[in-house]
């Protein structure tokens, strides 16, 4: 008489074969889930780099543009360099000028605010607050955060040479150079503003 029971279980290699197709499928699963992590991380960032930078241009064209001698009767403008510049401007409408900085540290964008005191004013260096503005700035290796321009400004010159001659200055280009993501190959963004002193116009 013919045997007919069968033996309706899984084989060891067929065990191992269904194991390792479902560890595939787990990791790439897995893998798609990080990268589109990190792409809605670094889109994420992206737009918060863009609001940011563009909060900083704005802050700085309307200090810049309201730019006037201090109150200790110094001229408008006290350094106008590369990456570095500091002015006096009334920055709350208090009718006190403030003397403002703003620089590159190492790769980080920082603003320096002096608040005159006594009688007569006096700007003390050791009372100057600075603040962090923006963090993975490249201007100090591929280009100027600061241009300047004089009063034969025509759209297209050349921006003066430095060392710059502050009372030369009557317009003032911004360039400011983000890397978006560090840890990633370099995604240099730059925002650019630029801003007339209204105070020191010499052309009219």
């Amino acid at each position: 008489m013919k045997n007919t029971s069968q033996n309706k279980g899984f084989t060891l290699v067929e065990i191992v074969v269904v194991v390792g197709i479902l560890g595939i499928i787990m990791l790439a699963v897995s893998s798609f889930q990080v990268n589109v992590l990190k792409n809605n991380k670094y889109s994420f960032d992206s737009l918060s780099t863009t609001q940011d930078a563009r909060t900083i241009l704005r802050t700085m064209v309307r200090e810049l543009r309201s730019a006037s001698p201090g109150n200790n009767g110094s001229y408008a403008i006290i350094t106008a360099a590369t990456n570095t510049l500091s002015f006096y401007s009334d920055t709350n409408g208090d009718g006190t000028k403030e003397q403002i900085r703003y620089f590159i540290a190492s790769s980080t964008l920082k603003k320096g605010i002096i608040v005159p005191t006594h009688s007569p004013l006096v700007y003390n260096s050791n009372t100057e607050k600075i603040t962090i503005l923006a963090n993975n700035i490249k201007n100090a290796t591929s280009s100027s955060l600061f241009e300047y321009y004089d009063s034969t400004y025509s759209g297209s010159s050349a921006p003066l040479t430095q060392p710059v001659t502050v009372t030369n200055v009557h317009l003032i280009k911004i360039n400011l150079l983000i890397d978006v993501d560090p840890n990633r190959a370099p995604v240099l963004r730059i925002y650019t503003s630029q801003v007339s002193l209204r105070n020191l116009k010499d052309n009219l």
